[in-house]
């Protein structure tokens, strides 16, 4: 019984993390949408039978570069969240990249912020006769 307060607190602290956790998968897509078109990048729906057909022919939510008269162009298709072709160019990818780059800083310096968290909380329990964290 006096192991209970313990167990609820590890029970909370998981089920917290899972939640975050959960939210972050399902917000990414949504994110990346939204990360393309703040880079400069145009949604294209596919709204004819000719443009589904060449939206499900490409890769879905990969990047494909293509060249036509010696220009670049960067298509993204997304057949689940709009059904559409996102279509930028060079510094419309450039831009995505640096802001895809400085979001992957963030959710680093988000996780070290948890990981150091999840050390303190460790430190204020006494921990019996295992003697924390590593006993095993």
């Amino acid at each position: 019984m006096k192991f209970l307060p313990k167990k609820v607190a590890a029970t909370v602290a998981a089920v917290f993390l899972g939640g975050a956790l959960l939210a972050a998968c399902q917000s990414t897509v949504v994110n990346k949408e939204d990360m393309l078109a703040a880079a400069g990048f145009t949604p294209r729906p596919a709204n004819t039978p000719e443009r589904l057909k060449a939206l499900t022919s490409l890769p879905a939510h990969k990047f494909s570069q293509i060249n036509k008269n010696g220009t670049t162009t960067y298509v993204y298709p997304d057949p689940t969240v709009c059904n559409c072709l996102y279509v930028g160019n060079q510094s419309d990818f450039q831009s995505y990249q640096q802001m895809m780059y400085q979001q992957h800083l963030a959710n680093e310096q988000t996780m070290a912020a948890m990981i150091n968290q999840d050390i303190m909380w460790d430190n204020t329990w006494d921990w019996g006769p295992w003697g924390g964290v590593g006993w095993w």
